[in-house]
This record gives C-alpha cells, sequence and structure tokens, in this order.
C-alpha cells in the first residue's frame, strides 16, 4: 500500500492541472480532486495492481457526474463543486486536453470518460481541434526572460493565429507592456532575468486587467501543491506547439471573454 500511496501522491499535481484547466480557476479544480480522492478512500477502489493514473482521472469525471445542481442547505464545497460541473466544456474538450496536455493514449481516455472505444475519442479529438481553429484570436503578452524560449513562443503563438504585443523578460517590463497593450492573455515563466517573479507581474497585471494567465515551468509541481494560492492554467517546459494552443484554447474558453480581437 505504501507503494500505491507514493504512486497517488505523484500523480494528484497533474491530476490538479487537468481539474484547474477544466473548471478554469484552482478552487473549483482542487475540490473535485479532494472528492476524487475521498471516494477512492470510501470505496477502496484502488490496488497495487490497478492504473492509478486513469482511475483517478476516471474518479474525477465521475464525481463531477454524480454532482446535483446546487440547493440552498448544501454545504459551500458542494456548490463550489455544482458551479464547476455547469462550467465543465463538451465531451470533444474533455478528450484534447486529456491526449495533448495530459498525455493519454485515446483507449485510456475512452476509459477515463466512458467515450465508446478509441474510434469514438479520435473522432472527439478532431472536432475539438477543429474548434480550436475556429476560436477567435487573441493578443498575447510574453513574460519570459530567455530569448530562444520566447521566439518559440512567440512563433508558436503566431502560427496560432494569435497576435504577439510585446515579450518581457522582468516584472517591470510586463506590467509597462500590459498597460500599454492591453492583451488579451498573459504567457508567463516563473523566474525572471532580474531575479522577479512572473508569478508577482501576473498578479499585478491581473488587479488592472481580469485575463487570463498560462504559466510556462519546468518544475509544475511545485505549483500544483493545493496548499496555497497557484494558477489555473500551466504548462511544462519543453513544451510542444500543440499542447500551448490548446492550453491557450481553453483558457480563453474557461475564462469566457475570448480576449480582445487582433488589429
Amino acid at each position: 500500500m505504501q507503494a500505491l500511496a507514493q504512486t497517488i501522491r505523484r500523480e494528484l499535481p497533474f491530476l490538479r492541472r487537468y481539474a484547474r484547466a477544466l473548471c478554469g480557476e484552482q478552487a473549483t479544480g482542487d475540490l473535485a480532486v479532494r472528492g476524487c480522492l475521498e471516494r477512492l478512500l470510501a470505496e477502496q477502489g484502488l490496488t497495487e495492481t490497478s492504473d492509478v493514473r486513469v482511475a483517478l482521472f476516471r474518479m474525477l469525471h465521475e464525481v463531477w457526474k454524480a454532482e446535483s445542481p446546487a440547493k440552498p442547505n448544501e454545504d459551500l464545497e458542494q456548490r463550489v463543486v455544482a458551479a464547476g460541473v455547469a462550467r465543465l466544456p463538451p465531451l470533444k474538450r474533455q478528450a484534447l486536453l486529456l491526449t495533448v496536455l495530459e498525455g493519454f493514449a485515446a483507449a485510456d481516455v475512452a476509459r477515463i470518460l466512458d467515450a465508446g472505444g478509441e474510434s469514438a475519442v479520435r473522432d472527439l479529438v478532431q472536432e475539438a481541434k477543429a474548434d480550436l481553429r475556429r476560436q477567435e484570436a487573441t493578443r498575447i503578452l510574453i513574460i519570459e526572460d530567455e530569448p530562444v524560449i520566447a521566439l518559440d513562443l512567440a512563433s508558436t503563438v503566431e502560427q496560432s493565429g494569435h497576435k504577439v504585443v510585446g515579450i518581457a523578460s522582468t516584472h517591470r517590463e510586463a506590467v509597462a507592456l500590459a498597460a500599454a497593450q492591453s492583451p488579451g492573455l498573459v504567457l508567463a515563466d516563473i523566474q525572471l532575468a532580474d531575479d522577479s517573479s512572473g508569478i508577482d507581474a501576473a498578479a499585478e497585471i491581473l488587479a488592472a486587467h481580469p485575463i487570463p494567465v498560462i504559466f510556462i515551468t519546468a518544475f509544475p509541481e511545485r505549483l500544483l501543491t493545493g496548499d496555497r494560492p497557484e494558477p489555473a492554467f500551466l504548462i511544462r517546459k519543453p513544451f510542444d506547439a500543440e499542447m500551448l494552443s490548446v492550453a491557450i484554447s481553453q483558457a480563453l474558453v474557461t475564462r469566457g471573454s475570448g480576449g480582445r480581437g487582433v488589429d
């Protein structure tokens, strides 16, 4: 059982990342993950021979499906999770996130979503990718102190149809560019050139502009503990173009604004 517990602890940060990405914010996603763990403990739904990662993600979806609409006598946690259910994206977008962001094979996604088999999942993913290509473009600010990575991000953003309105390498530059350019979304590294924090820069930007922020880091586990305020959208370095495009699309969809149009 000790080995099983260690495996669950290793997978929890990524379960939180997926739940937050689906809901668009930390609180609801983390509550759903906690409900998932409580149900697994109550039902003793895992064994040493289980495919732990698939089982965790499947149970997360079962927790969401089991939630009923909020009623006046429900406690706060139930209401928060129920609100998250109402905001969950359609099945095709869930399948896209599971395959591209979390790296599941189609067969595993079919098990997680109870989606009817590999072929059905592939169809869902293709539909989601078609939707992504039709999504309205937005203006994106990049906060990254490594020039090569910044250029890679900019190239990927523009190939996805969006517009880069600036690249900042420090907290001060990021805040000034955001004020001048009014971006619709921010891509931010964690550690910046002058030892300032990308998280602090994003927080200051968000205080004036309520827009989605995606953090990009080599160590996502450090920002997926559930113990403090943490990002809703997070991808790992090194990233690929499809992963970044899907993360941008989901961040825009869950925040509901779609960002500013491209000039």
